[in-house]
């Protein structure tokens, strides 16, 4: 308990402190993407139902537009919480923490409504299958359940990472890691006397494995005693002051980062008109940029509450400092990982057991998605910074024009000119370009300086 009483809430632009901060991020990054994939390759290894991996990909996808918003809550949250941190003033966390929970839980409860009651008929008006609208719609009516365990289990990230604790990320994420795929195994196949509920197993392991990640996270908070520290919960009472501030930071990024991934589902469902091949092949890409691109969203986290931080310390003049050497670290990993992918891709492709058509399928694809996630390296680091500068407005007039430029070159060559998903993935160059040259032009003009938050 005295580690997180003694904590200096202040960080050094160093290598060190950047990897400090960045590892154990990544690793809470990677857990719930490798759960995504476990369900994935025991899906795949389903025999009992052939649509099972490609209706996987709609759904998932679909469940990730509101873990995005989440993820745009959590990216406000946290952007706060650095710049308290880096003031001195950790009486103002707990206060803060405690209102975006509040602000999760009503965001979820929304979510849940709406995949009850809109979601379906939305699905019905875009998907040709009538089976795979049929599974689509099922699995997702489990699945968001899990949603309030998400929201909650994110914002306790803004927490950490804020307050330079990463390192306690680490236990909640193997707890939901080993959860979801012990029970993947069981309820998908039906082992240990359970019932054999197939993909929908998949969905029950997610939500339980979800609570678990939330509840030891938790434990570890209270047990190292930073809840005493910040006050965590001490007044549940709506402040419309600290609201307010969350919303007016949080609104514009759980925007960006909706439409971002509605973007991701408006390719999916078009994909869909493409076959169940082209579905299967462009779900295992979407897990490739989820596991492998792990390290640099950690990055990008980092540098949205290292900037903060730095701000806050009144130290601006070594943000530029600190940018570049987020972006040669980010950039050397990706470099790393998109060799390994290009020099082994059948190793990778194999695991999900689809055989030697999926593959021959799936390789020129992979060659299109490891280059866009180079691009995606140096993007995303600048696109934070913007974000943890504070002027979140700038952050989603960047992603909405990027998404705009995006869907055009979809429905082009997806839909209008029906050309090879390759070329449909080649969007993702588009993507980052458009969000990299005016997070860059916005960073270099200095504006972000006048900012105060």
């Amino acid at each position: 308990m005295a580690e997180a009483i003694h904590t200096n809430l202040q960080v050094e632009i160093t290598n060190r402190q950047i990897l400090k901060i960045a590892l154990p991020i990544s690793l809470a990054i990677l857990i719930p993407q490798l759960n995504f994939i476990t369900n994935n390759i025991f899906l795949g290894h389903y025999s009992n139902d052939s649509y099972a991996l490609a209706v996987a990909g709609i759904t998932g996808v679909y469940y990730l537009i509101f873990a995005a918003i989440g993820y745009g809550l959590n990216n406000g949250l946290q952007a706060l919480i650095a710049r308290r941190a880096g003031e001195n003033r950790p009486e103002e966390i707990g206060k803060l923490f405690t209102q975006g929970v509040l602000i999760g839980l009503l965001v979820a409860v929304a979510g849940i409504i709406i995949t009850y009651t809109i979601t379906p008929f939305l699905f019905g008006l875009i998907i040709q299958d009538t089976e795979v609208h049929k599974k689509a719609v099922g699995f997702l009516q489990i699945r968001i359940w899990g949603l309030p365990f998400l929201y909650i289990y994110q914002l306790r990230n803004a927490l950490l990472v804020g307050t330079n604790q990463s390192r306690y990320l680490v236990a909640g994420t193997l707890a939901e890691t080993l959860t979801n795929v012990i029970l993947d195994y069981i309820l998908i196949f039906g082992t240990l006397g359970f019932p054999e509920l197939g993909f929908n197993g998949a969905a029950i392991a997610s939500v339980i494995a979800e609570f678990t990640g939330m509840f030891v996270i938790f434990l570890v908070i209270r047990w190292k005693g930073i809840s005493k520290r910040f006050g965590l919960f001490q007044n549940l009472k709506w402040s419309k002051e600290n609201s307010s501030l969350i919303f007016s930071m949080s609104a514009p990024l759980m925007f960006q980062h909706a439409i971002s991934i509605i973007s991701w589902q408006f390719f999916f469902l078009l994909t869909e008109h493409h076959g169940d091949m082209a579905l299967k092949v462009s779900n295992v890409m979407r897990n490739i940029f989820g596991v492998f691109g792990c390290v640099t969203w950690a990055f990008a986290a980092t540098t949205n509450a290292m900037v903060s931080n730095v701000i806050g310390q009144n130290k601006k003049e070594q943000v530029w400092d600190l940018l570049k050497k987020i972006i040669r670290l980010s950039t050397g990993v990706a470099i790393v990982v998109c060799i390994l992918l290009n020099l082994f891709p059948e190793a990778f492709l194999s695991v999900f057991g689809q055989g030697d058509d999926f593959i021959a399928a799936a390789l020129p694809v992979l060659r299109v998605v490891t280059a866009a996630m180079l691009l995606m390296s140096f993007s995303i680091v600048m696109l934070s910074a913007v974000t943890g500068s504070g002027n979140t407005r700038v952050t989603f007039y960047i992603e909405l024009f990027a998404i705009i430029m995006y869907c055009i070159y979809v429905y082009l060559v997806s839909e209008y000119y029906f050309l090879p998903i390759k070329f449909g993935w080649m969007s993702e160059w588009l993507y980052w370009l458009c969000l990299f040259v005016p997070s860059l032009f916005y960073m270099r003009s200095g504006r972000w300086k006048k900012k105060v938050i």
